[in-house]
């Protein structure tokens, strides 16, 4: 009996999310030596960072995580004193989540850092290559949210 193989490895869904993975994972050496912090710890940390307050909800949806992770998340933050919590006046089953001023100092702490591991990354590619990937990726994203 002879079937059709799918080359995982060569299969786009696949690499986009091993690549991801792969450069995820080279990134959260600097947030882990640096703070300790889990990738959703950093992801929580960077969302309230850009957005100011939060629900737990809206830091899900934005970051692709489970509620459990960041659940987790919040918890630990908000024990290193870095989050506070605020319940919603009208809807009581919603809180805020806002980063406090010691982990203000942590996202702007991490930012340059952030932004130098993005630069030096496309750095690494010749020829442009990492200008020319940034716009196939707005290009694939477009195209994907046009469906």
């Amino acid at each position: 009996m002879e079937y059709e193989i799918l080359e995982l490895e060569t299969f786009l869904p696949y690499r986009l999310y091993h690549l991801a993975d792969e450069v995820s994972r080279e990134f959260s050496r600097i947030y882990k030596d640096r703070f300790g912090l889990t990738r959703p710890e950093w992801r929580t940390l960077a969302g309230l960072g850009q957005h100011g307050t939060m629900t737990a909800t809206a830091l899900g949806e934005q970051s692709a995580m489970h509620k459990t992770k960041v659940s987790r998340a919040v918890a630990e933050l908000e024990r290193r004193r870095w989050l506070v919590r605020k319940t919603d006046e009208k809807d009581r089953r919603l809180e805020h989540l806002t980063l406090t001023r010691a982990g203000l100092a942590a996202y702007q702490e991490m930012v340059p850092l952030a932004k130098a591991f993005e630069q030096n990354l496309l750095e690494r590619m010749k020829d442009g290559q990492g200008k020319r990937l940034l716009k196939d990726l707005l290009a694939l994203e477009a195209a994907l949210a046009a469906d």
